[in-house]
């Protein structure tokens, strides 16, 4: 018997970080935000209004970049992203404000995306006097 079959693709399976990397920022850019939905606390105390219009862009791309509006001064308006790790399942911002340089959780379900992070006493202050230090729980939809 001779059959004229067709060869089977290989599956390519994707690695824990390919899969991590489009949980946030999909295939290409991702924009999370607060409006719409979203949530902000800070030690337990709900601070959303302060962080309303708050938006996170993540590019994938090779340099993996991030930008933000609305932040207030807990993030820089844009910068590098890069896994803290080999879980896969926190990251680290570039940039010199308090969530800068700060392992931050992720949480990625359907089309919202969790941030957790703490932002210790020592170099939380903005400007000398305010002080931002605290537990953040950011729950962020997807734009």
């Amino acid at each position: 018997l001779v059959s004229c079959k067709e060869k089977e693709k290989p599956v390519t399976e994707k690695t824990p970080e390919q899969i991590a990397t489009e949980a946030l920022s999909g295939t290409g850019t991702a924009q999370w935000t607060v409006a719409g939905g979203g949530s902000v606390t800070r030690d337990g105390q709900t601070v959303t209004s302060t962080y309303a219009t708050f938006e996170l862009f993540l590019n994938a791309g090779t340099a993996k970049t991030y930008s933000t509006k609305n932040a207030g001064e807990l993030f820089d308006a844009n910068g590098n992203w890069s896994f803290a790790g080999t879980n896969f399942d926190k990251f680290i911002l570039t940039g010199s404000k308090p969530a800068a340089t700060r392992e931050i959780s992720f949480t990625q379900t359907g089309t919202t995306l969790r941030l957790e992070f703490r932002i210790p006493a020592p170099g939380a202050r903005v400007d000398g006097t305010a002080s931002l230090s605290g537990n953040y729980t950011f729950n962020l939809v997807k734009k």
